[in-house]
């Protein structure tokens, strides 16, 4: 059945899995989830011009441009892998805490000064977007990058052997997903699935020397080190004020992203252009015209006011880091706008204690905390404000003028509306 689903793959023109963005000559594969059956919609999806339809409810099978199979997502990520073994090119796994996308960016950017590169499009790194990431990889592509994303254990072991990656990737181990993965030991038991793959099968694995975790667990594995003297790629940080610079033998790359913890993003990136023969000048002007987007580590100046926009994920370990490099930074007036951090279950009350504890004794002139966990928080700072809502932040918040903002925050809280009020 996969062989002959791939060969009808081959000549079409890709997946779709959504009615309303059908691609004409496409594959439709009806995916279910817990609020909707695209079994329903296999029809509609032909008449706008898909050219089969896969699904497993039988009472929907039409003719023979419906495809029954016994479960539409195991046959898409059958298909995935099967298309995976066809294409004979490297292919890299990434993972991590914080900063896969933002180094998945960056290697991209990078790798693309030599060759066509297919990427993860944004953060579709889980059971649906790893198999859709794989299958948009063609004749064309040379190298691809593909990116886990996981908040239970196992997900990264089963991403793995659907993708079967050449390298691997861990960007740091950190307090995320702590709801499902019980605690920080659970999240590197759970990233560290990625290396089990990678010893197995006796791949490669890029290693920052400058984690301890990553230098401990990638023992007796096939290794490339980067980050420190000793290491086979040295990138030396020169500072972060606030955007990154660092140093690679004599050449000097001025970045556009700010926070020191970018340093080991922007590391892995020059690191993996230099394994695969690009040059260092071309790795330079990719990095240093590389800009962030989608609310992440973005500097925006709007009027008068410097906004450190990092809207799109929080944890523990990325809030303190965000918090961490505004206090370090000279500028003279300096505000954070701070919202929950999800998916901590147990931990939820404690982590967002500490963030706050932090905050207390900071140098910020100002500091808002907004949502449920926040707001049930210990403050002894004058300059710390708790509101439970947005709306209640709204109403009181009085734009200030000639400051550095920081907005961070959990995707569920949309802070990035707070653009709208400045």
């Amino acid at each position: 059945m996969i062989t002959k689903l791939h060969t009808i793959f081959l000549n079409s023109n890709g997946i779709s899995t959504d009615t309303r963005k059908i691609i004409k000559n496409s594959i439709f594969f009806a995916l279910k989830g817990g609020n909707f059956n695209a079994n329903k919609f296999a029809l509609e999806a032909l008449e706008k011009g898909a050219t089969y339809a896969v699904i497993d409810e039988k009472k929907y099978y039409k003719n023979d441009k419906t495809i029954l199979v016994n479960n539409v997502l195991e046959t898409l990520q059958k298909l995935a892998t099967y298309h995976r073994e066809q294409l004979n090119i490297p292919i890299i796994a990434l993972t991590g805490s914080n900063g896969k996308t933002t180094t998945k960016e960056l290697i991209k950017i990078v790798l693309s000064n030599k060759y066509k590169v297919t990427a993860t499009n944004g953060n579709l790194n889980n059971h649906i977007g790893v198999p859709l990431t794989l299958l948009s990889m063609d004749e064309n592509t040379e190298i691809g990058i593909v990116e886990f994303g996981a908040n239970n254990p196992k997900e990264i072991e089963f991403l793995a052997n659907i993708t079967k990656p050449d390298y691997g990737y861990i960007t740091n181990f950190g307090k995320a997903h702590l709801e499902g993965f019980k605690s920080l030991e659970g999240v590197i038991k759970a990233k560290t699935e990625l290396y089990d793959y990678l010893k197995e099968n006796m791949k490669t694995v890029f290693v920052n020397d400058n984690d301890a975790i990553q230098v401990l667990k990638s023992r007796k594995l096939k290794t490339i080190h980067f980050g420190e003297k000793k290491s086979k790629y040295y990138i030396e940080f020169i500072n972060s004020n606030p955007f990154v610079t660092v140093k690679y033998n004599e050449t000097i790359i001025k970045t556009n992203l700010i926070g020191s913890y970018n340093y080991n993003n922007i590391a892995a990136a020059i690191t993996i252009g230099l394994h695969f023969k690009v040059a260092i000048l071309d790795i330079k002007i990719a990095l240093e015209n590389y800009k962030p987007t989608n609310n992440r580590s973005q500097i925006i100046q709007k009027n008068s006011n410097k906004i450190i926009l990092d809207a799109y994920n929080a944890n523990p370990t990325s809030m303190e880091c965000a918090i961490q490099n505004v206090i370090q930074l000279k500028d003279p007036f300096k505000i954070a706008i701070l919202g929950d951090m999800f998916e901590l279950g147990k931990y939820a009350k404690e982590e967002h204690q500490k963030i706050t504890d932090l905050l207390n004794t900071s140098n910020l002139n100002e500091v808002y905390l907004l949502g449920e966990n926040f707001y049930t928080v210990n403050t002894n700072s004058e300059n710390i404000k708790k509101y439970k809502t947005f709306k209640e932040f709204k109403e009181e918040f009085e734009v200030p003028k000639n400051a550095t903002i920081l907005i961070k925050a959990s995707r569920g809280m949309a802070l990035e509306r707070v653009l709208d009020l400045i």
